[in-house]
């Protein structure tokens, strides 16, 4: 199974994401993230990803588990997707990526942009409702939180099949 690791940098309400270019989800936004390598603890990924996309440096000690997702997008093998926070580090994000990301923009926790991807969006309407684990996908477009607290409202979220954003 894929083990995607994904970093939400936090602070005075906002949250920073990415947009991406190319590929899966072009012109979306997303959070900085990745995927493990072979042997590589999901929290070193974490750090080694912040650093690589936005150049920011993360002691793992200062990460927090948020959320884990369990996701299954149509004609691919399952994932777990790792949420971490962190509301401390070193240097200002900056897109480090440029031929992957064509932005890195903050935005308020609560508003996100209306070309999110699904994916990260779900995780970061969990987090935001303290929810610590979810199943998304297998044919549902609105991702099952579990830990017996109210279902939190989804971010906002389009559906893939609208295309791009431009």
């Amino acid at each position: 199974m894929v083990l995607d690791v994904h970093i939400l940098l936090v602070r005075d309400g906002q949250i920073l994401l990415s947009r991406r270019r190319g590929g899966y989800g072009d012109g979306m936004w997303h959070l900085p993230s990745g995927k493990t390598d072979m042997g590589e603890p999901a929290d070193r990924a974490v750090v080694r990803e912040a650093h690589e996309e936005v150049g920011v440096i993360i002691d793992p000690d200062d990460l927090r588990f948020v959320h884990a997702l369990h996701v299954q997008h149509p004609d691919e093998e399952p994932r777990l997707g790792v949420f971490f926070e962190a509301t401390r580090w070193r240097g200002e994000p900056t897109n480090r990526e440029p031929d992957k990301c064509s932005a890195v923009r903050w935005f308020p926790l609560t508003a996100l942009p209306d070309w999110t991807i699904p994916y990260p969006a779900a995780g970061i309407s969990a987090y935001l409702a303290g929810v610590p684990f979810g199943v998304f996908g297998w044919g549902n477009e609105i991702p099952r939180y579990y830990n017996g607290a109210p279902r939190p409202e989804p971010a906002r979220i389009l559906p893939a099949d609208l295309g791009s954003p431009r």
